[in-house]
C-alpha cells in the first residue's frame, strides 16, 4: 500500500466501516466483542478508559480471576479480541445515529466517524454518591457499597452504613452477618421501612437516626469514622453507602434510545429484551447499563451473550441476502472509493531503496493498494503479481497499469485467506504498511512466508508505530487505528529468527525517505530476510 499505514494516517477526517461497533471497553464489551471476531465479524471497540470500577484496586466473585486488579481481566481481554484482529480504539463516542439503510454512524472524538451494521452499548453506569463531605476521596476503597464484591475484605471489621434512600437497608443483612459490629445510621429517613429497621434493631444492629456531616479521615488518608450532625463521631473501618445511578446512555439519544426507571427508584438503565436487542432495531446493549446489579462476572457473561446474539443476527441477514460480507473489505472499498485518491501513487521510498539493487523477477505485492508500488516495479521489468482484500483498489491498479502499457496481475486476496497466494511462487514478496489482522494460528504470516520462493527475498516495511501508543486527550481525539490487531514487523521478524532456512539481512528502524505523503510518522520499520536456497 502506498505511502500509509492501514489509512488512519490520511489527512482530516477519517470514516471507517465495520460489522459491529461496541462502545465501551470493560467485561460486557470486550466479552461480546470476543464472541463476534470469533465468528470472524469485523469489530471495533471504542473506549475512554473510564469504566465503573476504576477506583477499585482489586475484584471478587469472579471465577478464576477473584482479586485480581479489573485492569488485568480487561488487559487479557483486549490482548484475545486483537490477537483476533477486532480493534480497540482510544476514544470517545460522541452520537449514534441509525441511517435510514439500517447502518449506524457513531461519531467519534476528533470527527471521525465508524459506520457499523449493529452497535453495542456496552457503556455502564456511573454513581452518584449522596452529598457528604469526604465520601467520594474514599469511594472505592474505605466506602464501599457491595457485599459481594468487598464484604469478606471488611469482615469482622467496624463498619458503618449510611443510608440515603429506601433501597439503602437492602445489603444490611448480608453486612451483618460478616461482622458484629455494624452500625446503621439513617441520613435520610425518607421512604424507609420502619419495620425493616426495627427487625435489623431487635438482631443486635445500632441503629442511629442522626445525619451525617462528613467522614472522617487519618492523616495517611485512611477512614477513621463517620462524624454526624450532633458532634459525635462513629469509630468506623469501612463505610457502606448506596450510591444513586445513571445509565450512560446520553451517545445513543441521537439514534432514538431512552432510558428507563429502575425498578429500585434510585436511577434508570436501558432496556433490552432477552436477546439484548434494545427498542432500536440493530442496537444492542449489554453490562451495568441494563442492570446495575452486575457484577464483573455476571456483566461479562451478559456481554458474551449479547454479542453471540448479535452474530446471529448478521449471519441470518446475509443468509436472507445470499451473501458472505467482509467486514475488512467493505471497510477499504470504502476508503479507497472516495471521491479522490488516498496516495500519491508514487512508490514507497523505502521499496525503492531496498529493491534497486535487486535482479527483476516475479514479485508479489501485498496490500497492493492503489498500485504505486506495482507500477512502479512492472516499469523496472518485474513481473508484478498485485494482491489486495479491496476489490476497488485492484480495479484502481488495472486501469492505471492498463494506461501505462503495463502488465500486472491483480489478485483480490485476503492475506488470512486458506492458500491465498502461490507457495514459492515469488522471488520478492513485499508488504508495505500493510493490513494483516491477526489470528491466533497465524495464518496471516504463513501465507506471507510460503509464498517467498527458495532464495528470494521478503521485505516488509512498517511505520515505527511508538508514537500511536502515546497518551492522547480521549475527550478531544481518537486514535482511529488499532496496531495491535495486526500483524507487525516485529512479530514477522521475531518468526523469523527461530525458523530454519532464512537468514534475517535487516531490521531496524530508520528515518522515512524524502516525498512520503504521510507526515504522522518519521520513522519506518524495514525488515529484509532471504529464504535459503534448499
Amino acid at each position: 500500500m502506498a505511502e500509509h499505514a492501514h489509512g488512519s494516517h490520511a489527512p482530516g477526517q477519517m470514516e471507517r466501516h465495520c460489522d459491529v461497533a461496541i462502545i465501551g471497553g470493560s467485561a460486557a464489551g470486550l466479552a461480546a466483542a470476543l464472541q463476534l471476531v470469533r465468528q470472524r465479524r469485523s469489530v471495533v471497540v471504542v473506549d475512554d478508559g473510564t469504566p465503573r470500577n476504576a477506583p477499585a484496586a482489586h475484584m471478587h466473585g469472579y471465577l478464576g480471576f477473584d482479586g485480581a486488579p479489573p485492569s488485568e481481566l480487561a488487559g487479557r481481554g483486549r490482548e484475545e479480541i486483537r490477537s483476533y484482529g477486532g480493534e480497540i480504539l482510544t476514544g470517545r463516542a460522541r452520537t449514534v445515529e441509525r441511517r435510514d439503510d439500517g447502518w449506524f454512524r457513531v461519531e467519534v472524538g476528533g470527527g471521525h466517524a465508524l459506520v457499523a451494521r449493529r452497535v453495542l452499548a456496552a457503556t455502564g453506569l456511573a454513581d452518584e454518591l449522596p452529598d457528604i463531605e469526604g465520601l467520594a476521596e474514599s469511594w472505592g476503597a474505605d466506602v464501599i457499597h457491595c457485599p459481594f464484591c468487598h464484604g469478606f475484605e471488611v469482615r469482622d471489621q467496624r463498619i458503618v452504613q449510611i443510608v440515603t434512600h429506601p433501597m439503602g437497608l437492602h445489603p444490611a443483612p448480608l453486612f451483618r452477618h460478616l461482622t458484629d459490629r455494624y452500625c446503621i445510621v439513617v441520613h435520610d429517613a425518607s421512604g424507609l421501612d420502619d419495620g425493616s429497621l426495627d427487625a435489623l434493631a431487635a438482631a443486635g444492629t445500632e441503629v442511629v437516626r442522626t445525619p451525617v456531616r462528613r467522614v472522617v479521615t487519618r492523616e495517611d488518608g485512611r477512614l477513621a469514622g463517620v462524624e454526624l450532625v450532633d458532634g459525635r463521631t462513629l469509630e468506623a473501618d469501612a463505610v457502606v453507602v448506596g450510591p444513586r445511578f445513571r445509565a450512560r446512555a446520553d451517545v445513543f439519544a441521537t439514534a432514538g434510545l431512552s432510558t428507563v426507571p429502575h425498578v429500585t427508584g434510585v436511577g434508570d438503565a436501558v432496556e433490552v429484551d432477552p436477546m439484548g436487542q434494545t427498542s432500536v432495531p440493530g442496537l444492542y446493549a449489554a453490562g451495568n447499563v441494563t442492570d446495575p446489579s452486575m457484577q464483573v462476572l455476571h456483566a461479562a457473561a451478559h456481554g458474551s451473550r449479547v454479542g453471540a446474539m448479535i452474530a446471529f443476527s448478521l449471519a441470518d441477514d446475509d443468509v436472507r441476502a445470499a451473501a458472505r460480507p467482509s467486514g475488512d473489505e467493505t471497510d477499504w472499498d470504502h476508503r479507497y472509493g472516495g471521491d479522490a485518491t488516498m496516495w500519491s501513487g508514487n512508490p514507497n521510498g523505502t521499496l525503492v531503496h531496498e529493491v534497486s539493487n535487486l535482479a527483476a523477477g516475479r514479485v508479489l505485492d501485498v496490500g497492493a493498494g492503489e498500485g504505486g508500488d506495482a507500477i512502479w516495479l512492472a516499469e523496472r521489468g518485474w513481473k508484478v503479481t498485485a494482491t489486495d482484500i479491496s476489490e476497488y483498489a485492484l480495479d484502481c491498479v488495472a486501469v492505471e497499469a492498463s494506461r501505462r502499457g503495463l502488465a500486472v496481475e491483480c489478485l483480490h486476496r485476503d492475506a488470512n485467506a486458506p492458500d491465498p497466494f502461490e507457495t514459492g511462487g515469488y522471488d520478492l514478496v513485499s508488504m508495505q504498511y500493510g493490513a494483516v489482522h491477526r489470528t491466533p494460528d497465524r495464518r496471516g504470516l504463513r501465507n506471507l512466508l510460503a509464498a517467498v520462493a527458495p532464495g528470494g527475498t521478503l521485505l516488509v516495511v512498517g511505520h515505527d508505530l511508538t508514537p500511536m501508543r502515546a497518551p492522547i486527550d480521549v475527550a478531544e481525539q481518537t486514535r482511529m487505528f488499532d496496531p495491535d490487531a495486526y500483524l507487525g514487523v516485529d512479530e514477522i521478524a521475531a518468526a523469523l529468527a527461530d525458523a530454519p532456512g532464512w537468514k534475517i539481512e535487516l531490521h531496524e528502524t530508520r528515518p522515512r525517505p524524502p516525498g512520503a505523503v504521510s507526515t504522522h510518522h518519521v520513522d519506518d520499520v524495514v525488515l529484509r530476510a532471504r529464504r535459503l536456497p534448499s
